[in-house]
């Protein structure tokens, strides 16, 4: 299989997300990119509701999803009831601006250091 290095923003929706023992946790519905900054900031997850018609999505700092070439998804290593309890928003009202205090949230949650702090340290 060929190993992908970079992939279109547009042919990221709708890739399956699991955990590491392959246990499905939902679905990226779009990617979120910090256009000042010029990172991804986010991907964001639909998780739980009815056959994938939940009303939340979540978001999950990018470097948390590992790409898993061996069937053409991301692995999320968090369990479940942290996903459940992660910072989302309404599907109908997405955030409009890379807000710092919610995002710094969103990546504490997860245990990550937000993008532009890690950008400060190079």
């Amino acid at each position: 299989m060929e190993r992908r290095n970079i992939i279109r923003g547009k042919d990221i929706a709708d890739y399956s997300v699991r955990n590491p023992s392959g246990e499905d946790l939902g679905n990226i519905k779009d990617i979120v990119v910090d256009i000042n900054e010029g990172c991804t900031a986010y991907a964001a997850l639909s998780f739980g509701g009815i056959m994938g018609l939940g009303d939340k999505l979540f978001a999950v700092p990018w470097a948390a999803l590992q790409y898993n070439a061996s069937d053409d998804s991301f692995v999320l290593d968090v369990p479940k009831e942290q996903l459940e309890n992660a910072p989302g928003f309404d599907k109908g009202n997405w955030p409009t601006t890379a807000e710092r205090e919610w995002l710094t949230g969103m990546y504490s949650h997860y245990g990550y250091t937000p993008y532009w702090e890690r950008h400060q340290e190079r």
